[in-house]
Parts: C-alpha cells; structure tokens; sequence
C-alpha cells in the first residue's frame, strides 16, 4: 500500500468514526492527510470508495483482534468470553462513538449500496464466528444462541456511548455468561 494511500485510510478512519461519514467531506480528507485531490481520486474513484476501503479495514481489525483469542485454540466458552471481553473493554475505550457498521448503516440504509453490502459483509463473518463456536458448546441448534449474542453485542455497542461504559460492559458479559450457562446445562441434561 502506497504512503499516500495509507495517510488517506488513516485519517478517513479516524475522521469517519468521530463524526460519521456524511459530514465529512472529500475536502476535509485530503487537507488533514496532506494529499492533492488527484492522489485521493486515484486511489479511490469516489467517497464511497473510501468508505467501503474504511470499513474494510475495521473489519480487518477486528478480525485480526478475535483472530488472536482464537489462535490458542482456546475451549469455545472460553473463547466467546474472551470475544466479549474484547468487545466490552472497546465500549470502554476513550474515544469510543458506538459501531463503526451499526453507524454506516444508519448512513447507508439502502441494503444494495456497497457501503452497506460492506456492513452486511462483515456481521455475516461476525455472526458466523460465534455461531461455530456455540456449536462446539450444548446440544441445542446454535443459530439463535448466536443472533442472541450478536443482539446483546449491538445493543452494548448503541448503549455504550448513551450511558455509563462500564456498567454496560459489565452487562454485556453478564448476557454472553447467560447464554453460556444455558447451553452448558443444555449439554447436561
């Protein structure tokens, strides 16, 4: 990836997470990551390229961050927990403005534009994540245990920035533990 490339992906990132991806305008972009307007066009055709190639590179680093609690091979549980950690201590992070996809999507609601095709992209990966891990855990079918966990994951995520981090963290894990602790007595009786 070239320099130019990077310094616009970086400050997209930053500026689009702050304060949305509408407000901000191409303008805004190429003056704070130093570039001429030619070098954003030719790396991206259009603003919406940039937001999809935003994104994208969210996703990769979420990815890379659950890839990492799942590269010891940890036991499904403790794998989901360590999931939701993760997702919990995010909520608490500073600069913390709620989903970066939950907020596309509400930007971007047309579920054929690319930018959300993006979002859709990425809770398919998520959703299939904990779903294959829950089905290493109880005997019942793991679909909705998953759409529970990511439902409990997106109202952390818009309550987070609304109220008290902690307190919604603390009650996110308690979810996932619930969700756990059913399956595990499923698996016991």
């Amino acid at each position: 990836m070239s320099e130019a490339r990077s310094r616009l992906l970086a400050t997209a990132t930053r500026i689009f997470y702050a304060e949305g991806l509408h407000s901000v305008g191409i303008d805004r972009i190429v003056a704070e990551a130093k570039v001429t307007r030619a070098t954003l066009y030719r790396h991206f055709p259009g603003k919406e390229d940039l937001v999809v190639a935003y994104l994208r590179g969210v996703s990769e680093m979420e990815r890379d961050g659950i890839g990492k609690i799942l590269s010891g091979n940890p036991p499904a549980a403790d794998a989901l927990r360590a999931i939701a950690g993760f997702i919990a201590e995010s909520i608490q992070s500073a600069h913390f403005r709620g989903c970066a996809f939950l907020n596309a999507a509400a930007e971007y609601p047309d579920p054929k534009h690319p930018v959300h095709q993006a979002v859709l992209a990425h809770r398919e990966w998520f959703l299939r994540t904990i779903t294959d891990l829950l089905a290493q855990i109880g005997d019942t079918p793991p679909e909705p245990a998953g759409r529970h966990f990511v439902l409990l994951r997106d109202g952390a995520m818009a309550s987070g920035c609304l109220t008290d981090a902690a307190a919604v963290g603390e009650t996110f894990l308690q979810g996932v533990d619930g969700i756990l602790r059913f399956r595990l007595d499923s698996a016991a009786t």
